[in-house]
């Protein structure tokens, strides 16, 4: 089969590849929080905001930073593509 030279597919790999390496990370600081700050005695747990420290940082932090990051990343690094089989350089 004949490998498709669309430009769009460049772009949509390039996407996809930025997108999973924001999954790894939000992956690592999650686990990093929940395991790190919560392989402890329970007994010996911070709180913020009633929560124990390590929920805290990994689910509420960690969403927080994540919605901050795909924002940013999707508005300044994210292009649009059209899905009609146009020519880059046809207008209709």
């Amino acid at each position: 089969m004949k490998k498709s030279s669309d430009w769009r597919f460049k772009i949509a790999h390039r996407e996809a590849k930025i997108g999973l390496v924001l999954v790894i990370f939000n992956f690592i600081w999650w686990f990093g929080f929940a395991y790190g700050l919560g392989s402890g005695d329970p007994e010996s747990y911070k709180y913020v905001l009633g929560l124990p420290e390590w929920f805290f940082y990994s689910c509420v932090l960690g969403f927080i930073v994540m919605l901050v990051l795909v924002v940013l990343i999707v508005r300044f690094f994210f292009k649009e593509v059209p899905f009609d089989d146009a020519e880059e350089g046809d207008s209709k």
